[in-house]
């Protein structure tokens, strides 16, 4: 099972980010799967696993602004400990935890940790 549910980069300007990503990645096999919204786009080989973005608080990306780290979670109850046990070890709140409109099935919590990276966990299977 990977560990990971997604990496996110952000970006000032999508046009100039896609054009290297689409170059960079897809010398790897790696595809743009289209469009996520109006700012951001999906790179994967069969489903999305990397996406590039405008950073969502409409601040400049900048090394570690727009950047999440998405993990795994397997259940509901264990994106409830990943955020429970971040608060109580130096985390930061930034997304409690709760169903998300990405997909039906997906839940997920967000936090800062104590250097201020953005980290996620997700879970994607049904109640």
């Amino acid at each position: 099972m990977a560990i990971f549910t997604h990496i996110c980069a952000g970006t000032n300007d999508t046009a100039k980010a896609r054009a290297f990503y689409d170059a960079a990645l897809g010398a790897l096999g790696i595809n743009n799967l289209g469009s996520f919204g109006e700012n951001a786009y999906l790179y994967g080989v069969q489903a999305p696993e990397f996406l590039i973005t405008k950073p969502a608080n409409g601040q400049p990306a900048t090394v570690g602004n727009g950047g999440t780290i998405g993990f795994a979670a397997p259940t509901r109850a264990a994106v409830h400990a990943f955020h429970a046990a971040g608060l109580a070890n130096g985390g930061t709140d930034e997304g409690q935890p709760g169903p998300r409109s990405f997909t039906p099935t997906a839940y997920a919590a967000y936090l800062r940790d104590p250097d201020g990276n953005k980290l996620c966990a997700y879970c994607f299977a049904a109640e």
